[in-house]
């Protein structure tokens, strides 16, 4: 990459800048949305989870199965933890993931009666489930605007686009949706998702073929 990102920039050009970025990926993402499949909130919620430390595109292919075995939080509370194990096992991490994903569906169905709440504090409460997982469920799920959802993608360009200098992901967060409007929060966090898959890459970057080139102060070109 070329230029570093500038640091101590004013919040107002930082606003000006998000708004102008914003505009293009609305143009080059218009329908932007997450990329996990899923027919209800539990779905996603599950999905989430499997989706730690592993592509979307891998979880897509084990979730079909998964779904048609497990219909529900009471049977996912109830699942054998071996048989859970196999199923997710190509996620990576499958132990943890399957012990996360049976407690969490034991509080589901002992405190919310078997439906995943649709409130921020409600949901990082449950095993497994941080701030990420909390804000793609609420917006995948719900359609609630409760913040900007922030992957490795949205961390790396957010720094690369000047509109964080944090690493720390809520405090990526907080910075981005002070620059960001409100209505904005869900389409930008999907879209930036998008384009950091498909062209800012963290290794090789393309930044020749990158619509925001022309205003992201790390730009090459």
């Amino acid at each position: 990459m070329g230029k570093n990102p500038k640091r101590g920039e004013s919040r107002a050009k930082k606003t000006e800048r998000a708004r102008i970025i914003e505009s293009l990926l609305q143009a080059q993402y218009p329908d932007a949305a997450v990329a996990l499949r899923f027919e209800n909130a539990l779905q996603l919620l599950i999905s989430v989870i499997l989706s730690a430390q592993c592509t979307d595109v891998r979880v897509n292919m084990v979730t079909p199965n998964l779904f048609r075995k497990y219909r529900s939080a009471d049977s996912f509370a109830r699942a054998n933890p071996s048989e859970l194990e196999e199923a997710i096992h190509s996620t990576g991490f499958y132990r943890n993931k399957a012990k996360n994903i049976i407690n969490c569906c034991r509080i589901l169905v002992e405190k919310h009666d078997g439906k995943v709440p649709a409130s921020m504090d409600e949901l990082i409460q449950l095993p497994g489930v941080g701030r990420k997982t909390a804000n793609c469920v609420l917006s995948g799920a719900f359609h609630i605007t409760s913040g900007i959802v922030v992957d490795t993608h949205v961390a790396r360009l957010a720094n690369r686009l000047g509109l964080s200098e944090a690493s720390d992901p809520e405090k990526i967060e907080s910075e981005l949706c002070e620059v960001i409007e409100k209505k904005d929060w869900i389409h930008f966090g999907n879209a930036v998702i998008l384009h950091g898959r498909a062209i800012c890459s963290a290794r090789k970057p393309q930044c020749g073929a990158c619509l925001l080139n022309t205003v992201c102060p790390s730009s090459a070109v």
